[in-house]
C-alpha cells in the first residue's frame, strides 16, 4: 500500500502519474507503468534533493539527472514540464518560454513533436542524454561523473567550488541486465566515484513477462563486488526511506552509490498492476478510470495539473536551484577577477570554444620514402593539441601502446582515484562502455577521445551511433585499420567496419593516406563542435608523399581531391585510393605515367566532407566523361560503384583476410601498385 504523504506531495506525485497516463492513452503508444510506478521516487529526487535550476538548464554545476530508462520518457517530460525548466535556443541562449507546454505533452510521439517516444538530447531542453538502448544511460552517467571529478580537480581553488556537482541516473532491470551496465559499473567503481548515484527501479518486469524468466543474479553482491555502495529502499512510495539513502550517497566519500527500489510497475492500474501491459502499452479507457479512481482523481480528467502543484514545484527545486545557482555566478564572477586564465578555460569550454592557441606547434611531415606509420603521426599531433587544449583528454581500451595515444608530455598524468587531473584516461578492455563514457564525457563539454583496433569499432558502434545521434564531438580513433595487421589474421583484419560507419549518418570518418593527412585530419576534427568523427589510422608506415610534387595535404578538409594529374591533357583513367593504399596507388600512377597512360590520382580520405562540396568541385575531381576508373581499398568493396561507376573496377575485399606477414597478405589479396595499374590498364582496353 502507499504509504500515507503530506496532501500536497501527493498530488504533485499523482499529477505526474496522470501525465503520463492521459500522455500514452493519448498516442495510444508508450509505457506508462513505469512512470507511474517511479512517480515518488522522481518527485522526491527533484523536489527536495537536486541541485538544478530551471530557469538556467546549461548552468554548468547543476546535478545530472539521466533517465536512462528511456522508455519512461514520460516520466521526465512531466518533470520538465511542471518545474517549468525553461527551453534553449540552437544557439545555447535560455529563452523565456517552457522546454514543455502542456500540449508538447499531448503531442507525445507524434511526428515533430518535442516529446518523442524516448528521450532526445537537443530535441527537449532538460534532457541530459539520449536514452532508449538500455545501459547507455548509465554508461553516459559514469562519462559525466568522470568529468566533473576532472573539471573540480582541474579548476577549483580554494575557497571556491566551481564544479561540486553530482550525477544521478535512474535505471531498471532492462539496464542491468545489459552488458554495457556491468563495464561501466566496474571502472566506476575502480575510479571510487563518490558523486555518482544509480537508483535502481528493481520491478521485477520485462516485456516478456517476469524477470525470473532470465534474470535471477543477486544485483547487491555484484555491485559491493565492483566496490559501491548499496543501499535499499524498500517502498517506491515511501519518501523517507529514499531521503535516508540520498543523505548516505551524500556522504560517501570513497565509492559510487547504488540505491536498489523496490516498486510495483503500473502502481494504481488495479487490474494490470505487475503485468507486461501496464509496461509497454497504454492502459485502455476502463484502466485509466480505474487508476485515477484509486488516487482519487476526477475519472474523465485529461492532462489536469490541479492549482498549487507547479508553485509548489517552484517552492521547492526552483528556489533551491535558483538560489544556488544565482550564488554560483556571484561566486564565479569573483573567481574570474582572482584566477583569470582558468576562468578564461572554462569558458571555452562551456561555449565549445577551441583556445586561440589551438594549432601552435604543429608538426609537418618531410617527404620520407620509408614513412611514418598513421598512429605514429596522429601520438605527434595529439601531443601538441592536447598541450594547447587542456581539455582535451582520452585513452584506450587497454592498447594506448598499440595506438599511439598516450600523452607523454610533462604533467599529463593519468586519470585515477589519486589524481583527478590526469589526462590519460584507462578504460580497460571495454570498448562499448569505453564509447558511451566518452559521450558522457563531452555531454560534459570536454573534448575526449578513446582508442581501440579498427575491428573491435563493431563492439563501439552502439554509442558511436548515439554520438552521433545527439551531435556530440567525440573523437574515436582506430589503428590497425586493413588487413595490414598481418599475421594477427581474420579475426583481427577490419573488413566491413568501413562502409558500416561510413553509413551512419552524423559521423565524420577520415582515413588520411600519409602523414600530412593525419595532421590535417586531427586539424579537421577538433573544428568540429556537434560531430564526432571516426580517425582510421594505420599501424604499418606510410610514405610521406612530397607535397611540392604532388598536392597539398591541406585539401584533405574537402574529403577528396587530385593528388596528381597527368602531365598534360585531360585523365583518361582515374585512380582512387584512401589509407594505406594511397601509397601504392601513386606508385600506379608513375608506372603508367612512364607508359604514356593519362591517370588522375585522387586521396579521398572522408566520403561524407566530400559528398558536402558544391557539385562543381565534385564534377572537377570526377569528370562524368571519365568512365574508366579504379578505387583501391583494403576493405570490402561495398560502396565503391558510387564513385567508380557501374563500368570502373573496385580493388578491394570480399574475404575475411588471412594470417601472415604484412607483405605477404597484400600480395595474396592483390594490393600492389602491379595489379593497380593492370587494373587501370583493362579499364582503358590495354590490358
Amino acid at each position: 500500500m502507499e504509504q500515507t504523504l503530506p496532501a500536497i506531495d501527493k498530488l504533485c506525485i499523482d499529477t505526474i502519474r496522470t501525465l503520463a497516463i492521459d500522455a500514452v492513452q493519448k498516442a495510444n503508444s508508450g509505457h506508462p507503468g513505469t512512470p507511474m510506478a517511479l512517480a515518488p521516487v522522481a518527485y522526491g529526487l527533484w523536489q527536495h534533493w537536486l541541485n538544478y535550476d530551471p530557469q538556467n538548464p546549461l548552468w554548468m554545476n547543476r546535478d545530472r539527472f539521466v533517465l536512462s530508462v528511456g522508455h519512461a520518457s514520460m516520466l521526465l517530460y512531466s518533470l520538465l514540464h511542471l518545474t517549468g525548466v525553461r527551453a534553449v535556443d540552437p544557439q545555447s541562449r535560455v529563452l523565456d518560454t517552457p522546454s514543455l507546454t502542456l500540449e508538447d505533452l499531448k503531442n507525445f510521439r507524434q511526428l515533430d513533436s518535442k516529446t518523442p517516444g524516448h528521450p532526445e538530447y537537443r530535441m527537449t531542453t532538460g534532457v541530459e542524454c539520449t536514452t532508449g538502448p538500455l545501459g547507455q544511460g548509465v554508461a553516459n552517467s559514469v562519462g559525466m561523473a568522470i568529468a566533473r571529478e576532472w573539471l573540480a580537480q582541474t579548476y577549483n581553488r580554494p575557497g571556491f567550488e566551481v564544479f561540486n556537482y553530482d550525477v544521478y541516473a535512474l535505471c531498471g532491470d532492462g539496464d542491468m541486465m545489459e552488458g554495457i551496465s556491468g563495464e561501466a559499473a566496474s571502472l566506476a567503481g575502480h575510479q571510487k566515484l563518490s558523486h555518482l548515484c544509480w537508483i535502481y527501479d528493481s520491478n521485477r518486469i520485462t516485456i516478456e513477462g517476469s524477470t525470473d524468466l532470465a534474470f535471477s543474479e543477486d544485483v547487491e553482491t555484484r555491485f559491493r563486488g565492483y566496490h559501491w555502495n548499496v543501499l535499499h529502499v524498500t517502498d517506491a512510495n515511501d519518501l523517507g526511506q529514499l531521503d535516508a539513502a540520498l543523505r548516505a550517497f551524500k556522504s560517501t566519500i570513497d565509492r559510487p552509490t547504488l540505491i536498489i527500489v523496490n516498486s510495483q510497475i503500473g502502481f494504481g492500474a488495479p487490474h494490470k498492476q505487475g503485468t507486461k501491459e501496464a509496461h509497454g502499452e497504454p492502459l485502455g479507457a476502463e484502466e485509466v478510470k480505474l487508476a485515477k479512481k484509486s488516487y482519487g482523481w476526477p475519472e474523465d480528467s485529461n492532462f489536469l495539473v490541479p492549482e498549487g502543484v507547479r508553485t509548489h514545484f517552484d517552492q521547492g527545486i526552483g528556489r533551491r536551484g535558483h538560489a544556488a545557482q544565482t550564488a554560483w555566478v556571484k561566486m564565479f564572477a569573483d573567481y574570474q577577477s582572482q584566477f583569470p586564465e582558468p576562468a578564461d578555460q572554462i569558458e571555452h569550454i562551456r561555449s565549445h570554444q577551441l583556445p586561440k592557441n589551438w594549432d601552435n606547434n604543429l608538426p609537418v611531415f618531410p617527404a620520407d620514402a620509408k614513412g611514418v606509420a598513421g598512429r605514429d603521426a596522429s601520438a605527434k599531433m595529439i601531443n601538441v593539441l592536447a598541450q594547447n587544449i587542456p581539455w582535451l583528454m582520452g585513452g584506450a581500451a587497454d592498447l594506448a601502446p598499440s595506438t599511439k595515444t598516450r600523452l607523454t608530455f610533462e604533467g599529463a598524468g593519468d586519470f585515477q582515484a589519486g589524481n583527478r587531473g590526469g589526462r590519460n584516461m584507462h578504460f580497460g578492455i571495454r570498448e562499448h562502455s569505453m564509447s558511451a563514457i566518452l559521450n558522457g564525457m563531452a555531454l560534459s563539454d570536454l573534448r575526449p577521445y578513446g582508442a581501440g583496433f579498427f575491428i573491435f569499432s563493431d563492439y563501439a558502434k552502439p554509442s558511436i551511433r548515439l554520438a552521433a545521434i545527439m551531435e556530440l564531438p567525440v573523437i574515436f580513433i582506430f589503428t590497425h585499420d586493413s588487413i595490414g595487421v598481418g599475421e594477427d589474421g581474420p579475426t583481427h583484419q577490419p573488413i566491413e567496419q568501413l562502409p558500416s560507419l561510413r553509413a551512419v549518418p552524423g559521423l565524420t570518418l577520415l582515413r588520411p593516406g600519409d602523414a600530412n593527412e593525419v595532421a590535417e585530419a586531427w586539424k579537421i576534427i577538433l573544428q568540429m563542435h556537434h560531430r564526432p568523427a571516426a580517425l582510421l589510422l594505420s599501424r604499418q608506415p606510410l610514405p610521406t608523399l612530397d607535397r611540392t610534387q604532388y598536392a597539398a595535404a591541406s585539401n584533405t578538409a574537402r574529403g577528396a581531391y587530385i593528388l596528381a594529374d597527368p602531365k598534360g591533357g585531360a585523365p583518361e583513367v582515374i585512380l582512387i585510393a584512401t589509407g594505406s593504399e594511397l601509397s601504392i596507388t601513386v606508385e600506379a600512377y608513375e608506372k603508367l605515367s612512364s607508359e604514356g597512360i593519362k591517370a588522375r590520382v585522387v586521396s579521398m580520405p572522408s566520403w561524407d566532407l566530400f559528398e558536402k562540396q558544391t557539385p562543381e568541385y565534385r564534377e572537377s575531381v570526377f569528370p562524368p566523361n571519365v568512365t574508366a576508373r579504379v578505387s583501391v581499398e583494403a576493405a570490402s568493396t561495398f560502396g565503391w560503384t558510387r564513385y567508380v561507376g557501374t563500368r570502373g573496377h573496385s580493388i578491394g575485399m570480399s574475404s575475411f583476410g588471412a594470417s601472415a606477414p604484412l607483405k605477404d597478405v597484400l600480395s595474396k589479396f592483390g594490393f600492389s601498385a602491379t595489379a593497380v595499374a593492370e587494373a587501370a590498364r583493362q579499364q582503358l582496353g590495354r590490358g
